[in-house]
């Protein structure tokens, strides 16, 4: 989990100060919508964002996670 936690950064001048996947512009709400909708995390970095490592895609769903666990 703590490998996790610098994979999401969030910058005021990036797409508002949404979260996004360290080193890119992808913002973390974009991914999830896509695991939402049930696309494999190969198929989301295959044909979404080449860019993102699986781990990155599953730090997505950690940053929500642990959202929700500070409510």
């Amino acid at each position: 989990e703590d490998a996790m936690r610098g994979r999401i950064t969030v910058q005021p001048h990036i797409h508002f100060g949404k979260p996004c996947v360290a080193g890119t512009r992808i913002p973390v709400q974009n991914v999830l919508e896509l695991v939402r909708e049930g696309v494999a995390v190969d198929e989301i970095r295959r044909d979404f964002y080449p860019d993102l490592t699986a781990d990155d895609v599953r730090a997505c769903v950690q940053y929500a996670i642990d959202l929700i666990a500070l409510e």
